[in-house]
Parts: structure tokens; C-alpha cells; sequence
């Protein structure tokens, strides 16, 4: 039987860990990731220490934040390539219709462009 301390302190760290991984994949400080969702700095330093578990609605707003699902912050490490995604999706966030098929066009045309010369 798992006691009840470890059982937290498990999954704090697992949250903790998953937090500043998706933070650094966009490329964010802990203050600018404490900032938009409102806590202070040393706040985030402690969910992601796993010294600390966030209220429910301190965890919805890190999620929203962070681009991602509650649940996606409780799963097991996604792929490189959903990361990427989700990197990609916030560089477009506030981008009309039109640019972010533009985007998406060119960032097609690159990877083409790449394959080729990867096979040449």
C-alpha cells in the first residue's frame, strides 16, 4: 500500500516536471509563465520542485497557459512532435486565417525543400 505523503509527493513531482518541460518548450521563464497565470515566480518554482500541488483552479489556469489539457499535465511525456506542435500553435495564436494558412504553407514548403536536399 502506497501511503498518502508519497502518493502527493509523486504526483507533485510528476506535475512539477511535466510544467517546466512544456514551459521550456515554448521557450518561457518561470516569470513569464507565472505572470499569465497570475501567481508569482516562486510560486511556479515550488509546482515545479514538486514542493507544492496548485488548487484546481490555479492547475485549469497553468493548462490554459500552457496550451494544454489537464489531463496532458498528469500523462506520461508526449513525443518531441506534439511538443513542436504546440510550439507552433502558440507562435501563431493571434494570427488571422489567412496567416496562419501562410505560415503553415511556408513551414510545408520548408520541410519539401528539406526532405529534398536530406535525399540528395
Amino acid at each position: 500500500m502506497v501511503e498518502k505523503g508519497t502518493a502527493k509527493s509523486s504526483l507533485a513531482k510528476r506535475l512539477g516536471k511535466k510544467i517546466a518541460t512544456r514551459r521550456k518548450t515554448l521557450g518561457w521563464t518561470q516569470d513569464a509563465l507565472a505572470e499569465r497565470v497570475g501567481v508569482d515566480t516562486e510560486t511556479i518554482s515550488r509546482f515545479e520542485r514538486g514542493a507544492h500541488l496548485p488548487s484546481l483552479p490555479t492547475l485549469e489556469r497553468l493548462a490554459v497557459a500552457l496550451h494544454a489539457e489537464i489531463n496532458e499535465l498528469f500523462s506520461k511525456p508526449a513525443p518531441a512532435t506534439a511538443d513542436e506542435a504546440v510550439t507552433l500553435s502558440v507562435w501563431m495564436d493571434g494570427l488571422s486565417t489567412e496567416d496562419r494558412q501562410f505560415v503553415l504553407t511556408m513551414a510545408r514548403e520548408c520541410c519539401n525543400h528539406l526532405r529534398k536536399k536530406s535525399v540528395t
